[in-house]
């Protein structure tokens, strides 16, 4: 199964351009889907949930067409939004057995095995009968990828599902994530440039509804070795150093000191010296629009 975009768009009506032009071929496995707030991820996401309308463009999951056909794509859609509401006093195995038949799963045996199978699957099952008013960030998370995984989806979408979690729910969730993609095509739109690095051996970058690049995260990264530039500042040195027209990438907090990244085919300034690149580097100089 493939899912092929072409030339989606999409403008609200207060004239933001959420979507210009979008076209991606995505195949089986975790598809990264990186962007800042704003870029146009989200806009995406529900559009290939069916849950809005592209102005002009194509969408093709094999030979369905995701904007005309919506109910054969939510017969084999699994969605997990970025903000999803739970019914607080109901308990996890209740409200994955009411999602099930939603879905249509009537038998109960049928339906009871199916329940058992993703609480298990993403390691809620000791709290099965606990209410979902009392699970944490990450419990919540593994909870919305269990009701996303029913009836086995040939397409998952998950927004922003590491946004907030600890380190070890978070790598708990990527492990669940991974597990997953090697079967159906996964969508993981996020801002967190880690999580696409750890499971994506495909990704994009969308800025301001553009699809800036496409690629694999190891070819990505060397097409900026070598341009990658790093000084350290104190922070009264900042404004002076960012302010000078130079190609900054980034900056980050270190130890109480700025780090600042720039990019360059050689040094751009004084006190910059040669660091190795990464994903974290491709992001931000796409973004920047310095390559």
């Amino acid at each position: 199964m493939k899912l092929t975009l072409r030339d989606l768009s999409k403008r609200y009506a207060n004239g933001v351009q959420a979507l210009d032009h979008v076209s991606l071929d995505i195949e089986p496995g975790m598809f990264g889907l990186l962007g800042p707030n704003g870029a146009g991820k989200s806009t995406l996401m529900r559009t290939l949930a069916t849950l809005q309308e592209a102005d002009t463009g194509t969408a093709m999951l094999d030979d369905i067409d995701v904007l005309k056909d919506k109910d054969r794509v939510r017969k084999i859609l699994g969605y997990l939004p970025q903000d999803f509401g739970v019914y607080p006093k109901v308990t996890a195995a209740d409200m994955l057995d009411h999602f099930a038949r939603l879905k249509g799963l009537t038998d109960s045996k049928q339906r009871k095995a199916t329940v058992d199978a993703l609480l298990e699957r993403t390691n809620l099952a000791k709290v099965r009968k606990q209410r979902l008013g009392g699970f944490s960030g990450g419990m919540r998370q593994r909870f919305g990828i269990a009701q996303a995984l029913i009836g086995n989806p040939k397409l998952l979408i998950v927004d922003e599902p590491t946004a907030g979690l600890d380190p070890e729910e978070r790598v708990r969730f990527h492990n669940l994530l991974a597990d997953i993609g090697q079967d159906v095509i996964v969508i993981l739109s996020t801002h967190i440039v880690d999580d696409v690095a750890d499971l994506c051996p495909r990704f994009a970058v969308i800025s301001k509804g553009k699809v800036l690049l496409t690629g694999d995260p190891k070819e990505a990264t060397g097409r900026v070795k070598g341009r990658i530039w790093q000084r350290i500042v104190d922070r009264d040195q900042l404004a002076t150093v960012t302010g000078s027209g130079l190609p900054i990438v980034s900056t980050r907090l270190q130890s109480g000191r700025t780090v600042v990244r720039a990019y360059g085919e050689s040094a751009p300034a004084q006190g910059f010296e040669p660091v190795e690149a990464d994903l974290e580097d491709v992001y931000f100089s796409a973004v920047s629009g310095h390559f």
